[in-house]
C-alpha cells in the first residue's frame, strides 16, 4: 500500500500534467466517474455535509485499523473532488490521517479556481474526514 506522501505526490504529478483548469477539472470529475458506488448503508441524512452547494454524502468506517472513506455526490465536480481526498486518505490509519499534510493540495490552486461554494465545500470534506478518523483513534 502506498505511504500518504507517495499518494500526495502521484495526484500532485497527475495534476501538474495538464496545461490549465479546464483540463485539470475533466481530469477531476473523471475521478469522480470512477469511484466505486457508495454502499447504501451510508447514503443518510446523517452523513450529508453541510453548507455544500450539492447534496454530499461522507461514511467510514474502520477495517483492520484503517480507515476507509465511501462517499457520493449529485454533482460531477464535487463527487472528483471527494474522489481527490477518498485517493489521500482511504485505507490510512486514523492517526495518519490527523496528521495528513494537505498543503501540496491546497497550495495547488485547486480552491482559488473554485466557486466559492465548492471551494468551502472541499474544507468541509477534509474537515470531516478528519473527524472520523479522530473519532475512530
Amino acid at each position: 500500500m502506498e505511504s500518504f506522501d507517495e499518494r500526495m505526490e502521484e495526484l500532485m504529478d497527475d495534476l501538474s500534467v495538464f496545461e490549465d483548469w479546464t483540463e485539470k477539472y475533466e481530469y477531476i470529475i473523471d475521478l469522480g466517474r470512477k469511484l466505486p458506488p457508495m454502499p447504501e448503508r451510508y447514503r443518510e441524512d446523517a452523513n450529508l455535509i453541510k453548507g455544500c452547494q450539492s447534496r454530499v454524502w461522507v461514511g467510514t468506517e474502520l477495517a483492520e485499523g484503517r480507515l476507509v472513506v465511501h462517499a457520493d455526490s449529485d454533482s460531477l465536480i464535487t463527487k472528483g473532488l471527494i474522489a481527490i481526498f477518498i485517493r489521500l486518505l482511504s485505507g490510512l490509519a486514523p492517526q495518519q490521517v490527523m496528521e495528513a499534510d494537505l498543503a501540496p493540495l491546497h497550495e495547488s490552486g485547486l480552491k482559488e479556481h473554485l466557486a466559492s461554494t465548492r471551494a468551502n465545500a472541499l474544507n468541509t470534506m477534509e474537515a470531516t474526514i478528519r473527524a472520523a478518523a479522530a473519532a475512530l483513534a
